[in-house]
């Protein structure tokens, strides 16, 4: 089924202020998961909003907390997202970033205790709209295991970089598993295998299984040994800065909560050669967009384009979306 931006965005709306956010976070929130579903990313955006309840309902979600600046030094802060919803402490921090960066050249702010911020790549374009090149990631409960291990001890641990450009943003947003979980739901609820292996099941053997890895979670990290070093860097990272929870400590509680995030901006604008950096940029989008395919018909494409076709799609057609989660949102409604 398909359902129009609006729509999706005012029925999210009354939802959340049924449960008691204030008119402000309502507003942002329901803009933000029907964006998130409108750019085609539906395993972070509507697709996550019943889980969201649920942790709001179990008060695992503090619906009154704001973020809050505990410590400064210069263009690097430390945050306490005193576990409040994830996406308004990320858009928080994401915009306290923007401004150290427009201050100092670069700004850094370091989160702990905030929940699931949903689709990293939100804050990037967030960035990337005011200018700036972000670097963003996150940790997770364990999800993975670490290379040659058998039990998960390794975040996913999305990972965001962003750079503004004029005729579309590029943005980087991936998890250090080859697919995010929340994709895997995606394959699972539609009844589809994964095209590649995603992860371990029951047998220790890969798969390309979504209901299989989900219901262990042993997802198989990018790179093989190379995902796994690079999120438990990120881990490490994340832990060290916002002096927060890690992975290990995440994984100790009944439900994943409190994780630690940066968000690194950097603003070009100081270099005062913004015509050549877009030249730059473009020169390299176009010799990737200029390779032969290796299938007639297909064709590459930066980080990013695809999100732009599927929100400019998606805005004209309607938002495609399972017709049992929309049910759920309605039911969730009352």
């Amino acid at each position: 089924m398909q359902i129009p931006f609006d729509q999706m965005q005012h029925v999210l709306y009354k939802l959340f202020k049924k449960h008691q956010f204030s008119e402000e976070k309502a507003k942002l929130m329901a803009k933000v998961f029907a964006e998130n579903t409108l750019a085609g990313v539906n395993s972070h955006g509507i697709n996550r909003v019943p889980l969201f309840i649920e942790y709001v309902e179990k008060g695992i979600i503090k619906i009154d907390a704001e973020a809050e600046k505990v410590e400064s030094f210069g263009c690097i802060e430390r945050w306490d997202g005193h576990f409040g919803p994830g996406i308004t402490n990320a858009t928080q921090c994401t915009n306290r970033a923007i401004e150290l960066a427009k201050l100092h050249g670069m700004g850094m702010v370091a989160l702990r205790n905030t929940n699931h911020w949903m689709r990293g790549g939100t804050y990037g374009w967030q960035a990337a709209e005011a200018g700036c090149i972000s670097i963003i990631f996150t940790n997770t409960q364990p999800s993975m295991p670490p290379w040659g291990g058998k039990d998960s001890r390794l975040g996913n641990n999305p990972y965001v970089v962003s750079i503004p450009r004029a005729e579309g943003h590029v943005v980087l947003d991936m998890a250090i598993s080859q697919f995010s979980f929340g994709k895997m739901n995606d394959y699972k609820l539609k009844g589809e295998k994964l095209p590649y292996s995603g992860g371990w099941d029951d047998n220790d053997e890969l798969s390309n299984d979504p209901e299989k890895i989900l219901s262990n979670e042993r997802a198989l990290p990018i790179g093989y040994w190379k995902g796994s070093a690079f999120s438990m860097i990120l881990d490490m990272l994340a832990t060290l800065l916002a002096a927060g929870d890690s992975t290990y400590k995440i994984g100790l509680k009944p439900y994943e909560t409190g994780v630690s995030q940066i968000y690194l901006c950097i603003y070009p604008d100081i270099f005062g050669d913004k015509s050549l950096q877009e030249k730059l940029i473009n020169e390299i989008i176009d010799y990737t967009h200029n390779v032969e395919p290796m299938n007639a018909g297909d064709k590459t494409y930066y980080p990013g384009e695809r999100s732009l076709q599927a929100t400019k799609k998606n805005l004209k057609n309607g938002i495609p979306i399972d017709k049992n989660v929309w049910q759920k949102i309605l039911e969730l409604l009352g």
